[in-house]
């Protein structure tokens, strides 16, 4: 092979390449193959349902399954949002209907629905922080007040490498990447500041 095929082949690959990452890095590629919307109206409906915003919550559901329905953990979570069956049964203890089958916490109806009721009354119990929140839907609600209690963590707390758990740790910044990729190919920053002030607004009035 002479060199000047050798460099008709680096410079035909170098240009592949090149196309490739710019293709990718397009905005409609990315919502197409990287961070698509799916499910986008339930998503939607039970964010606005629940005070919730929704690019936290299609965030929830990618990192925890990848949009995959019949996802199921080695620790037993199950669906779109890996919700464990005891917890789905407290959810539908609280939203006064029927425990669902396993079956029926496969339906992304369900499933969405019950994934963003719990993940809004983390953000409840854990003052509208994300970070705690998100910390609490992977590793559980007692967990998260302990570290709180013994680390000292007020209501701002954002220090994400200070979470104990690896896997906790490596699934908030996950998440947080993530919803800053939805927010940048879907919507702004703005919508969830706005949501936090229509939340904070609706708690001053509902103490009064």
């Amino acid at each position: 092979m002479t060199k000047l095929s050798l460099k008709k082949i680096f410079a035909i690959s170098l240009f592949a390449i090149l196309a490739a990452y710019i293709a990718f890095n397009v905005p409609q590629t990315q919502k197409n193959l990287v961070y698509p919307f799916r499910y986008r109206d339930k998503v939607e409906e039970y964010s606005a349902r629940y005070r919730v915003d929704k690019f936290l919550a299609v965030s929830v559901m990618k990192v925890e399954s990848n949009f995959t329905e019949g996802a199921i953990s080695k620790s037993g979570a199950v669906g779109l949002m890996q919700i464990m069956p005891e917890t789905a049964h407290w959810i539908a203890y609280r939203l006064d209907e029927e425990p669902p089958t396993i079956n029926q916490l496969h339906d992304c109806d369900t499933n969405i629905k019950y994934g963003i009721w719990y993940l809004s009354e983390l953000e409840e119990e854990f003052f509208d922080n994300d970070v705690l929140a998100l910390a609490a839907y992977n590793a559980g609600r007692g967990n998260v007040w302990n570290w709180i209690d013994k680390g000292g963590w007020r209501k701002n707390f954002s220090d994400v490498d200070s979470i104990p758990y690896l896997e906790t740790r490596v699934y908030v910044k996950k998440v947080l990447a993530c919803r800053e990729k939805y927010y940048e190919l879907y919507g702004t920053p703005q919508s969830a500041g706005k949501l936090f002030a229509e939340k904070s607004t609706e708690k001053l009035f509902a103490k009064k």
